[in-house]
């Protein structure tokens, strides 16, 4: 009679063989899977990031345009309209702020969480001032009263908020290349 043995034997090497080329080719597969998933996702964010990078750079710019827009010195320039109250032209710089604001307020989905929040700061910064300045001001004085008031005290700042402002944005625009 033929001893069971040997043959149990050789069944189980021939097993254990079998497992462990399974075992591997398994992990070098899985291996390979993973590598190309990972370049695959390289590949996407690559792809993303020169898609948003150009919307990135325009949103930069835009506040950047907003910034110089609500600066004083040449917010009073553009809206200058003789024959104005301190009133009426506190009302419309103010008007004029919050338009440009609305108009840029989409830009904070580009915009870092530290800019966007600067951005903010400087608007109500500026509509505080102007609205202070209005205050110490008669209402029926002349607009041009309020105006040499405020650049008086814009003059009278050691650092600029604007500038300030305008040289944060910069180096956040730095941080993303």
């Amino acid at each position: 009679m033929i001893s069971l043995t040997p043959f149990i034997l050789d069944i189980l090497k021939y097993t254990l063989a079998g497992l462990a080329i399974f075992f591997i080719a398994y992990s070098t597969i899985k291996a390979e899977i993973e590598k190309n998933r990972h370049l695959k996702l390289l590949d996407l964010k690559k792809a993303a990031q020169a898609t948003t990078l150009p919307l990135r750079l325009q949103a930069y710019e835009r506040i950047v345009l907003f910034i110089e827009r609500i600066n004083p010195a040449s917010l009073l320039v553009r809206t200058n309209a003789p024959g104005l109250t301190v009133f009426q032209m506190q009302q419309m710089l103010v008007s004029e702020i919050q338009q440009e604001f609305q108009h840029n307020v989409t830009q904070q989905v580009y915009l870092s969480i530290p800019a966007w929040e600067m951005v903010k700061k400087l608007k109500e910064d500026t509509i505080n001032l102007i609205s202070h300045s209005a205050r110490t001001q008669d209402a029926e004085a002349p607009a041009i009263e309020l105006s040499k008031l405020i650049l008086t005290h814009m003059a009278s700042i050691e650092d600029n908020p604007y500038d300030a402002a305008l040289a944060f944005i910069k180096t956040d625009i730095q941080e993303i290349f």
